[in-house]
């Protein structure tokens, strides 16, 4: 067994296939609400990668069965465009056993820095970061997954514009029995769709096709499109683009919200605001932004259509001709894969979750899981080093607060 070691000297190893990671000691890169990525070096073969410290797991059975589902889909997905596990370090015995830690490849920055930073965005900045994203949640859709939590800063990038999506703390299975409620409690505000501003009970995939509209839009503009304080004001905003909705496109919303939309002063729609957010705007991108911000679900655009847009044909071909790795060049032709936005080969299977009934449970299923991983692997198993330089700052490190995360509106009935 070797041990992860936190190296402070400045000749430390690099991951050969990341452009632009400097020689750096191992140090934080990133912070949510269910986890701590540091940037660290692999022992087993000196490449930098990134270890999610995910503490504190088992404090209730919610949040200890997220982690446990966040694990089983980080070693279950499998695509370009989707971060997915490359190791789980092994754990210690099952009594000192309360906190996971994940490797994944280490990307260089995310959506939200390049937005607000000074960097050019050419439309073929964006249409190239909009088609990796919509092709990347076409897999999850298919494997029937909802992100829940799409945002510029859980979407990775490189300086190659690569890109994938990340962060499935608060990810899910789509749920086909309409009459059983779900969880009103995700997706960070700006980016929540108005099905659950409005406490809708139930919802689909395309609460995730909503955030991504909303990323779009930021694109372009370089601002968040709906910034608001609180999720009331936040549904206003959207009306004041969209226009006071009709009873049809409220139809998945709780009477309270219903009221409230119609006690308010009608509003006619104000899309042509859309063609200001830059002068790159054109009308393709529109036609598309508006069929991805339906106030109705039931007419938003689904992922694979989205992706047959006019709009994403030269970020198809861009990502096809040099980027991807399903196709490949032979004599300087470029021999394109089949498939060019694959499904998942089977749907995300949750059946391990189902007779989870205790912590305790969740515990002890979780670390047998792991170490039947380990094992598994065919590579030498990891663990902490405590002798190492950073153990110390890193264990001691805790997550963000999820203050962004407002709770939803408690509208009455």
């Amino acid at each position: 067994m070797c041990s992860v070691e936190w190296s402070n000297k400045s000749g430390s190893s690099t991951m050969d296939g990341v452009n632009g990671v400097d020689r750096q000691s191992d140090r934080p890169i990133g912070y949510g609400a269910f986890g701590i990525v540091w940037s660290v070096t692999d022992p087993r073969d000196g490449k930098k990668v990134a270890l999610k410290k995910m503490p504190n797991v088992f404090q209730s059975l919610v949040s200890s069965k997220r982690v446990y589902r966040e694990i089983e889909m980080l070693c279950f997905l499998k695509h370009e465009n989707v971060m997915s596990a490359l190791d789980i370090l092994q754990p210690p015995h099952i009594d000192y056993f309360q906190e996971l830690y994940v490797i994944t490849e280490l990307m260089q920055s995310d959506l939200h820095r390049i937005i607000v930073s000074s960097q050019p965005l050419t439309p073929d900045h964006v249409k190239i970061f909009l088609y990796q994203t919509l092709r990347g949640l076409k897999y999850l859709h298919s494997a029937r997954i909802l992100h829940r939590d799409i945002k510029p800063g859980n979407l990775l990038v490189n300086s190659n514009c690569l890109l994938k999506i990340c962060d499935f703390g608060l990810a899910r299975l789509e749920e086909p029995n309409r009459s059983r409620n779900m969880t009103l409690e995700v997706v960070t505000q700006y980016y929540r769709a108005p099905e659950l501003l409005m406490g809708a009970k139930h919802y689909t995939a395309a609460i995730d096709i909503w955030s991504v509209g909303c990323i779009f839009a930021e694109l372009l503009g370089r601002r968040i499109l709906f910034q608001a304080r609180n999720p009331i004001q936040q549904l206003d905003l959207i009306i004041d683009l969209l226009g006071t909705p009709s009873n049809e496109d409220m139809r998945h919303a709780c009477n309270g919200a219903r009221q409230h939309i119609k006690k308010s002063p009608y509003k006619p729609p104000a899309l042509a605001a859309l063609y200001i957010l830059s002068s790159q705007v054109t009308h393709e991108a529109v036609h598309l932004l508006c069929q991805m911000l339906m106030f109705n679900p039931d007419k938003r655009i689904d992922s694979s259509t989205a992706l047959r847009h006019p709009y994403l044909e030269e970020g198809r071909m861009r990502y096809h001709s040099c980027m991807c790795r399903c196709c490949h060049s032979v004599g300087g032709q470029r021999k394109f894969c089949s498939t060019l936005e694959p499904d998942a080969t089977i749907p995300f299977d949750d059946s391990f979750e189902r007779d989870l009934m205790s912590v305790q449970q969740v515990k002890e299923r979780l670390h047998k899981t792991i170490l039947d991983k380990c094992t598994s692997s065919g590579r030498v198993p990891l663990c902490i080093n405590p002798q190492s330089a950073a153990f110390k700052s890193f264990t001691s490190s805790t997550v963000a607060s999820a203050s962004e995360c407002q709770s939803p509106v408690r509208w009455s009935d």
